[in-house]
């Protein structure tokens, strides 16, 4: 039975691990098709919160070869991105074990993964290998794939799981409205565009999961 597993992984050569360090307040997501043919070098990243030294940070990243900013809306970018020949990325190891990345987002130590794995023995095969090479693996979370089809549980992260329910503890969701998203980052500890984001993207993996139909 196959199963999903959700996990944080971290190392100093994982894709853009320095870059997520000196710039906290972005929030870097892999655009997951873009994954397909891992041997290209070639990923696209969906970046929001990013400010006017994010460009500067990239062009210090040893894992960075080449970037390109392939659409800029404002509060969210595009980028094309070739990662250096050492870079450490865990989609190549996950296709050998013939699972599948769904989802790649950024915390605060590295990447939180969402992966389609085959079952538990490619799971522990995964970690293994992780081992290994020393990255860092912590399983969140995990179920099986028929659980997972008909759960009702929505996926946030626990950013935007903190984002939200803080934002709705201080009555940010009232009308009138009882706080600002400048008082909910300094609560947080993040800035007013990086709360705005997670929320947004919290409250859309919400309506995803509890209210749309197959």
């Amino acid at each position: 039975m196959s199963l999903i597993a959700i996990l944080d992984i971290a190392h100093p050569d994982l894709a853009l691990t320095p870059t997520i360090r000196d710039c906290p307040d972005a929030s870097i997501e892999v655009v997951p098709h873009s994954t397909t043919d891992p041997e290209t070098g070639l990923f696209f990243y969906l970046v929001e919160g990013a400010d006017d030294t994010f460009e500067d940070v990239l062009e210090r990243d040893h894992t960075v070869v080449d970037w390109m900013l392939v659409d800029d809306l404002g509060s969210t970018r595009i980028y094309r991105l070739q990662h250096a020949a050492d870079t450490m990325l865990i989609s190549p190891m996950t296709t050998e074990l013939g699972g599948l990345l769904l989802k790649a987002e950024s915390n605060d130590r590295g990447w939180t993964n969402r992966l389609h794995l085959p079952d538990r023995e490619a799971l522990a095969e995964l970690c293994e290998c992780c081992e290994d090479t020393d990255i860092a693996f912590d399983l969140q979370r995990m179920f099986r794939q028929d659980e997972w089809t008909g759960a009702t549980a929505p996926e946030v992260t626990d950013e935007q799981r903190a984002a939200l329910v803080t934002a709705h503890e201080e009555g940010y969701f009232e009308e009138p409205r009882d706080t600002s998203l400048e008082e909910l980052a300094e609560r947080l500890g993040i800035s007013p565009t990086a709360v705005g984001g997670r929320i947004r993207r919290g409250t859309g993996q919400l309506v995803e999961t509890t209210l749309l139909e197959e």
